[in-house]
């Protein structure tokens, strides 16, 4: 069976970070599902993007995704992190065990202020890592990608894909296969 990842979009979003781990997380077979949190199925990315969701949040809550991951960008962080729906959604995520991340603004804006970081070695964007850093049950790390029990964490733009072939290895418990599409990426 496949696995099945949820990736939430927001006006504002990082289009690098969602449109890299979407492409990245599918060049592994995963079945994706992008989602917005806006209302209506387009959204415009940080940098004027359009983008096109395959769905809109409210119609995702009954699924059960191996993965999900909240690209950064702002406002789009902002607009994952006020979205009860999707809070809902990744709190269950995390309860049952199943992976999920964050990169980016993310990790401190969208997911720390719902309890979503606690007690986690974490990393986001630099500018919001003092975010992270005062939070009194979260150790800010500046690694490129964190990994801690059942979330990752990444830093930007510039490690999405890194960010993303740590998210295959880890749903498909194979190292390997990470490699290899990276190395098709021309990534490694």
């Amino acid at each position: 069976m496949a696995k099945k990842a949820l990736i939430p979009i927001a006006d504002g979003s990082e289009e690098i970070e969602a449109v890299c781990i979407i492409d990245t997380l599918r060049r592994a077979e995963v079945d994706v599902t992008a989602a917005s949190v806006m209302g209506r199925l387009e959204i415009t990315a940080a940098r004027g993007t359009m983008i096109v969701a395959d769905a809109l949040i409210e119609d995702c809550d009954n699924e059960t995704y191996d993965v999900i991951a909240l690209p950064g960008g702002i406002p789009g962080a902002e607009h994952l992190r006020d979205c009860a729906a999707l809070i809902q959604i990744v709190t269950a995520q995390r309860d049952s065990g199943r992976l999920y991340g964050a990169i980016c603004a993310s990790p401190a804006v969208a997911l720390l202020p719902h309890g979503l970081v606690a007690g986690r070695r974490a990393t986001c964007f630099p500018s919001y890592l003092p975010v992270l850093a005062e939070a009194a049950d979260v150790e800010a790390v500046e690694d490129r990608v964190v990994v801690d029990g059942n979330l990752v964490t990444s830093r930007g733009p510039g490690t999405a894909i890194e960010f993303a072939l740590m998210l295959i290895e880890i749903l498909f418990s194979d190292p390997a296969k990470a490699v290899a599409i990276g190395e098709r990426m021309l990534v490694r």
